[in-house]
């Protein structure tokens, strides 16, 4: 028994009084160091869950986002760095396979909130993503000035929602307007050039509507029915095709929301590319975190810490 005892390394008793100091731990006064294996598996675990966290708050609560052109300005700035609620609308599981451009199903859990007009909203730009910035999704911030069911006419410049006039927020810039660009969806698609300062009047597409379409109107449509993820086509017969089966009418399959920069002037938005899907919208923008002067950060560190823009840091977006 006693050949046994002296190789049953202890410190204390069970009634926690010290134990034969013969047979204490080697190292007196602290606890022993876990092996090297033990403590980077510990390690990479922390990794691993940091990295799982900011991914599932990326994908489905907040993402950071940068301007990159002053279709928004004075609202926001040319280098702000905002952060989106993506739960504003509903939490929504991602568009696209991570890390990857392709797309995969996406479905919405029931929001708590809707897109109201005037919302600074962040989505997806709503055409092929070639037609903007190569093949890669591209994202665009508006301001919501139009909600599904509305009816949209501009005039002189002047925005008139449902026969109410529509300002501008009173800090937004003003350029001019009066260059016409050409347009590539919806009721204003590619049958000629779209003069900013004098659209519509147009009725922003709502879940269920139908739209009566003439082979005068059908290519008007065309652009909207394919983004839908139909064929819309005049038969050899002079008669309307949609998926290959004639028809007089279309019933469109989601809400839409018309989009315009605050900078209207300078901005290229719903009147020129079409409404955006609901599919298609990422989040509300909420605050601006980071701006800094993108032209003119740079240099050393002292030179770009002094084009911080140190009272938009934290300015709430509205």
């Amino acid at each position: 028994m006693d050949e046994e005892q002296r190789h049953i390394p202890t410190s204390t008793t069970s009634s926690g009084s010290p134990s034969d100091p013969a047979h204490e731990s080697p190292v007196t006064g602290e606890s022993a160091s876990p092996p090297f294996g033990r403590r980077v598996t510990s390690y990479v675990k922390t990794l691993l869950f940091t990295v799982l966290v900011a991914f599932l708050l990326k994908t489905f609560v907040v993402e950071a986002f940068r301007i990159p052109s002053g279709s928004m300005e004075n609202t926001l700035l040319v280098g702000d760095f905002l952060l989106v609620n993506k739960t504003a609308y509903g939490l929504k599981t991602p568009r696209y396979i991570p890390l990857t451009n392709l797309a995969i199903s996406s479905f919405t859990l029931p929001a708590f909130g809707t897109v109201r007009r005037g919302d600074v909203v962040v989505f997806e730009y709503p055409g092929r993503h070639s037609d903007a910035e190569g093949n890669d999704p591209t994202y665009y911030i508006k301001r919501c000035v139009g909600i599904p069911g509305d009816t949209v006419v501009i005039r002189s410049g002047q925005v008139i929602v449902d026969g109410r006039d529509v300002l501008p927020p009173s800090h937004a810039k003003s350029s001019y307007a009066g260059r016409a660009r050409w347009g590539d969806a919806g009721p204003n698609d590619d049958s000629g050039p779209v003069d900013g300062n004098n659209f519509g009047p147009t009725i922003v597409p709502k879940k269920g509507d139908v739209i009566k379409i003439t082979p005068a109107t059908a290519m008007q449509w065309k652009v909207f029915v394919e983004r839908e993820h139909h064929r819309l086509e005049i038969g050899p017969n002079g008669k309307i095709l949609v998926d290959g089966i004639e028809t007089s009418s279309y019933t469109v399959r989601r809400n839409y929301y018309f989009m315009l920069g605050d900078n209207r002037g300078n901005s290229l938005d719903s009147r020129f590319w079409g409404f955006v899907p609901e599919d298609n919208i990422v989040g509300e923008a909420l605050v601006v975190y980071w701006s800094w002067d993108p032209e003119e950060a740079v240099g050393g560190v002292q030179e770009r810490v002094s084009k911080i823009r140190w009272p938009r840091v934290g300015t709430l977006i509205r």
